[in-house]
């Protein structure tokens, strides 16, 4: 049931059901639904075949092969670093990772894309208010150059570790990719944690900087913790309502360059990239390490798991402070050349 309120009879039983609830029954049986409540109810029915016995063309009868969406004359990028066998039912049995020891994927991939096809999109966005916006791979590199280029100016360098706190707001992509051009090392976090979650992590990583968002009450705790951490120098805020004390994400970013050259000391490879908190189910929280090829293993899971592909949109649900947002949200997706829908 999507909305409303569902009454459903079968034989002499009656069941009512609101929004989210569902029932499985076996409709040979003499059965009937009324919307009750005072209004209209939308729900999903889905019949399924009582003899189990499901119909499957020949394979002669099969569309080609050649029509399968991640196949075309234009190569793809995931097929520079990576290798997949597949046998007659197009199942991947072998995969090989090449070229990644210099790979980088905001360059590798993020710009390369830009280049290539500049108004591809990357991502379309809806805030809390319903505005939406498309972000082309062109907007993403730019923005991403231009983030880069502030952080340098704010001091961040190559090796700092640099904590998330975003939410699901459009700015937690450029910023991911302008950390990754940069080689600051990036800490995503769950606006849920409070200030003795942030002590511990400030403390415990040796957070240079917190990237927050101005909604909820996050940035209060993140204060709080820096009473008795003396790693965390630098305060940035994205949105509208900017804290004394913070810069303006927003408002500062916007004046720096949208080209952010790669040098002979860019972040590639080997180097560290990412590091997630892990949920502490048992002990404290632990502290997971990812180099900059973490990204190319998650093609497959979003080429073979999403099904993600060039002309689609995909949407994980994730916080992007859990780990879950990069796998669905980012890496896998763009590789595909799939745009995520946030």
């Amino acid at each position: 049931v999507l909305s409303g309120r569902l009454m459903v009879q079968v034989g002499g039983h009656i069941e009512t059901l609101g929004e989210g609830d569902c029932i499985y029954y076996d409709s040979s049986l003499e059965h009937g639904l009324k919307a009750i409540g005072g209004r209209d109810c939308i729900f999903y029915a889905i019949v399924l075949n009582p003899a189990g016995e499901v119909e499957v063309p020949a394979p002669e009868k099969l569309a080609p092969v050649s029509a399968q969406p991640d196949q075309g004359a234009e190569e793809r990028i995931y097929k520079r670093y990576i290798e997949v066998e597949r046998d007659e039912n197009r199942t991947p049995y072998r995969v090989e990772f090449k070229n990644t020891e210099g790979f980088n994927f905001a360059f590798d991939v993020v710009d390369y894309l830009a280049e290539r096809a500049p108004e591809k999109l990357a991502m379309l966005h809806v805030d809390i208010d319903k505005n939406e916006r498309r972000f082309t791979f062109e907007d993403i590199s730019r923005m991403s150059s231009r983030a880069a280029n502030y952080f340098k100016s704010l001091g961040i360098k190559k090796g700092d570790r640099v904590m998330l706190v975003l939410r699901r707001n459009w700015e937690f992509w450029p910023i991911m990719m302008g950390l990754n051009k940069l080689g600051a090392i990036a800490i995503p976090a769950t606006d849920q944690l409070q200030q003795k979650d942030f002590d511990y992590r400030f403390n415990f990583a040796g957070i240079s900087t917190v990237i927050c968002t101005d909604f909820g009450e996050a940035w209060r705790h993140v204060e709080e913790a820096m009473k008795t951490s003396p790693t965390v120098q630098t305060l940035i805020m994205t949105g509208k309502n900017i804290r004394p004390g913070w810069h303006d994400y927003n408002g500062e970013c916007e004046m720096f360059r949208s080209v952010f050259p790669r040098t002979e000391d860019s972040p590639k490879g080997e180097d560290l990239m990412l590091m997630y908190f892990t949920s502490g189910t048992s002990g404290y929280p632990k502290l997971a390490a990812h180099n900059y090829k973490y990204p190319l293993g998650h093609f497959i899971t979003a080429k073979y798991w999403q099904c993600a592909y060039r002309d689609g949109l995909h949407l994980t649900i994730s916080d992007t402070g859990w780990a879950k947002a990069m796998w669905g949200k980012l890496y896998g997706q763009w590789l595909s050349e799939a745009a995520v829908f946030v």
